[in-house]
């Protein structure tokens, strides 16, 4: 139980190390005089609450699958890095997916017990760098089954091409 208490203490330190960084944190504890962990967690606690009692559900999961990839894409494009590009956009090319999906069959869906919970969850594993989500859904499930629309969409282009010629030429 000790070594328990022990690990959570480090992770407290660790959050307030990386909370303190922020100048939004460190205000909030001054003017509360609570602790910007214990703020953080609270915030946290209740952005769950919210979503477990489907209050708002829709827009605070839409919100965040949007906010912190938005982020990090504004960032991506000042960026010369080419993996941290790419991997802004195969999240937004899965998210969008996702989002058309769930637009079509969002009738069905908001009748299952939890759904926000699990798709907040979902959208967490897609967007941080550290699970790479949207790597793995695009690899195995949208790049094999989307593979033959690049044959189809070619022969558009061909045939758009070709008929944009034929309209100048006459």
């Amino acid at each position: 139980m000790d070594s328990v208490y022990n690990k959570a203490k480090e992770v407290e330190r660790n959050l307030d190390r990386n909370l303190s960084q922020y100048k939004q944190f460190r205000d909030a504890e001054e003017k509360t005089k609570i602790p910007k962990v214990y703020l953080a967690l609270g915030g946290a606690f209740l952005v769950f609450l919210l979503i477990f009692f489907n209050v708002a559900a829709p827009l605070i999961t839409n919100f965040i699958g949007w906010l912190y990839p938005a982020y990090e894409s504004f960032k991506a494009i000042e960026s010369t890095s080419a993996s941290h590009r790419k991997q802004w956009l195969t999240y937004w090319s899965v998210f969008g997916f996702i989002q058309m999906g769930e637009y079509f069959t969002d009738t069905l869906l908001y009748w299952f017990p939890f759904y926000f919970l699990f798709k907040t969850i979902f959208v967490l594993w897609l967007a941080l760098p550290q699970f790479r989500g949207a790597e793995v859904m695009y690899t195995r499930v949208l790049q094999p089954n989307t593979s033959f629309l690049k044959g189809k969409v070619q022969q558009m282009e061909n045939k758009l091409a070709s008929a944009r010629e034929s309209t100048k030429s006459q």
